[in-house]
């Protein structure tokens, strides 16, 4: 992996801990609370702060702030933090931010993507394979499954859940949970479509996309609510399939309620 290489015009905190093989840029700065995993890249003028740890392999771009403290001003004096997984890309001007009071978290697992301005707020928990586009947020507090889209400008509310595979839509204004596998699209969003291209490119078979297919139907095209569907759905026999599981589960648990 080759020895790890600082600029000298970086800034690197004593209490810093650097892995094996990172490369840090000119003018880039790496806070003392901050740890460096194996291979990580840190392009001029990146700045990783906060008590954070990015895993292997990460890569920050000029001008992104990751770990930067929580805008939420409930916060008081402490040590919150931030997690982040192996093999992330942060692009130029993304910002992260801690958790909010000590002892709470911001996560992210591995293999995220996240576009120009990209911002993920406090106490956020991001799955992996994320796609994030530019000038796109997460409010505090959001959840994010994997294998989740998330387009340009989307605006996502505090407190929201989205579900593995699904997908945000540009300019989108997000206030309540999307379930897995759909598409959600509008101000405010809906969800409009089964994520049926994002599945088949993930090795959903067809009889499971189906699956979800059916679901969405129940639940948003045959006029019943959201108890009514849950208890319909439950009785059928896609409900003990891999997609029927991680729908139900995932409504179980919506507390705001599905977009």
């Amino acid at each position: 992996m080759g020895s790890t290489s600082v600029h000298p015009t970086a800034v690197v905190e004593p209490g810093a801990r650097l892995g094996v093989g990172v490369a840090i840029g000119a003018y880039a700065y790496v806070g003392p609370d901050a740890t460096l995993g194996d291979g990580c890249v840190l392009h001029h003028h990146a700045c990783v702060e906060g008590f954070t740890t990015l895993g292997p392999a990460c890569e920050v771009f000029p001008f992104a702030v990751i770990g930067g403290r929580t805008q939420d001003l409930k916060a008081r004096p402490g040590k919150p933090g931030l997690r982040v997984g192996a093999r992330n890309v942060f692009r130029e001007y993304v910002s992260i931010h801690l958790g909010t009071q000590e002892g709470e978290w911001t996560t992210l697992g591995d293999d995220n993507t996240l576009l120009a301005y990209a911002h993920i707020a406090h106490d956020c928990e991001v799955g992996s394979h994320l796609v994030m586009s530019s000038h796109s947020a997460l409010g505090g507090h959001v959840h994010v499954g994997d294998h989740v889209n998330i387009g340009w400008n989307a605006g996502v509310h505090q407190f929201c859940r989205i579900g593995d595979h699904a997908m945000v839509a540009a300019c989108s204004k997000l206030v309540q949970d999307v379930p897995p596998f759909v598409i959600a699209d509008g101000n405010p969003a809906e969800s409009k479509m089964v994520n049926r291209v994002g599945l088949s490119r993930n090795g959903f078979a067809d009889a499971e996309i189906e699956d979800a297919k059916a679901l969405h139907r129940l639940f948003y095209r045959d006029g019943l609510n959201a108890t009514q569907a849950l208890e319909k759905a439950a009785a059928l026999p896609l409900a003990s399939g891999r997609v029927g599981k991680a729908w139900l589960g995932f409504v179980r648990e919506s507390k705001r309620g599905l977009a």
